[in-house]
């Protein structure tokens, strides 16, 4: 650090005349004698965060799309490369490229970064923040990598940057701090999402006692401090699900009865066929595979799942346990033939092969 200070001495006074962001650079470098405190106060602790904060909402633009805000994030704050984020989001390098230099040319016509000083102008960007860090997470939980079917280092960004904001005064709010639990509460089951062979370990399945204590503690808390205000949002209930898992140190002792209620609660504030999939397994899980397979042909929209690998996974799992094995085999099939990485297949040939024994429920 001392040395990288020095450094930018001598190259500020070398070219101080070259000045690309002249407004911003010409207010610190008034003079010779305002050199030295003003490299001092831009390498502080304090300053390096509120840059970053700074950063991540100008990545935000309200011009942007959410793919571009999310992999300017990923780019600029995070230092993922080009091919990094093109294998995170199963694209290529050159669309990501072309992709990252039109975000950057939007920015760059916006003259200045964004100022988070302005709290009126925070409030405003901040739940498309919030919106890119929830997509960072949840492409790094249960992404469609072709590589990998959990990426750890996706959610650990998405942490960092949930936490740079909420340390903020504007931007602890109960949906960052909602947010940020739901985050804490999810990732503490990483460590064992892939058991010890490196297969996909559903959550009925996972060894819970490889679950991060520290972080479920942490996404407690994290909860607690988002029930503060009058706002429920889609994050806080998400959180909430997290937590009532959490909670259950064995599948069985789940309170499925308090799972499918905030699941009916999420469906009135951000329904989606997804949402509606995770409600009927729940529902399965409280009354039998029979009913949440009827739920399953109850929800709107199932043409949208089409694509969805978990969706006929799901419909695999409840006609096994009905005993189906003929049924669910074809489920599993159609799964496979949509899997995005090898984990997921070799997750799915493992059910199949389960299919052709005796049914346990």
């Amino acid at each position: 650090m001392a040395t990288a200070k020095h450094r930018a001495l001598d190259v500020l006074r070398r070219e101080r005349t070259v000045r690309t962001f002249a407004p911003e650079l010409g207010r610190l470098l008034g003079s010779e004698e305002a050199l030295p405190p003003a490299v001092e106060e831009l390498f502080a602790a304090h300053a390096i965060k509120d840059d970053q904060l700074r950063m991540m909402f100008s990545c935000c633009h309200p011009r942007l799309p959410e793919a571009a805000q999310v992999a300017l994030m990923l780019h600029i704050l995070c230092g993922f490369s080009v091919d990094e984020i093109a294998g995170a989001f199963v694209s290529t390098h050159a669309a990501v490229e072309k992709r990252l230099v039109r975000a950057k040319r939007t920015l760059a016509g916006s003259e200045r970064l964004f100022e988070i000083a302005d709290a009126a102008d925070f409030a405003v960007r901040l739940p498309a923040v919030h919106r890119a860090l929830y997509l960072l997470f949840n492409e790094g939980y249960h992404g469609a990598s072709a590589e990998a079917a959990v990426r750890v280092e996706l959610c650990q960004e998405a942490l960092r940057l949930a936490a740079l904001l909420f340390e903020h005064p504007l931007g602890s709010t109960p949906a960052t701090y909602a947010l940020a639990a739901m985050m804490c509460l999810h990732a503490a089951r990483l460590p064992a999402r892939l058991d010890a062979s490196g297969n996909l370990s559903t959550l009925s399945d996972q060894d819970r006692s490889r679950w991060d204590l520290g972080l479920v503690a942490e996404g407690q808390r994290l909860l607690d401090l988002s029930a503060t205000g009058p706002e429920l949002t889609a994050y806080h209930v998400e959180a909430a699900i997290a937590a009532v898992h959490a909670a259950a140190p064995r599948v069985a002792d789940t309170n499925w009865t308090q799972i499918v209620s905030l699941y009916d609660t999420l469906m009135t504030i951000g329904p989606s066929p997804v949402v509606a999939l995770n409600r009927a397994i729940a529902v399965a899980q409280r009354e039998g595979p029979g009913r949440g397979l009827e739920e399953i042909g109850a929800i709107a929209d199932r043409d949208r799942l089409a694509a969805y690998p978990f969706y006929y996974a799901a419909l695999g799992e409840l006609e096994l346990r009905r005993g189906r094995g003929e049924t669910a085999r074809e489920h599993f099939r159609a799964a496979l033939a949509l899997a995005r990485n090898a984990v997921e297949r070799r997750f799915l040939e493992q059910r199949m092969d389960a299919c052709l024994r005796p049914a346990i429920d």
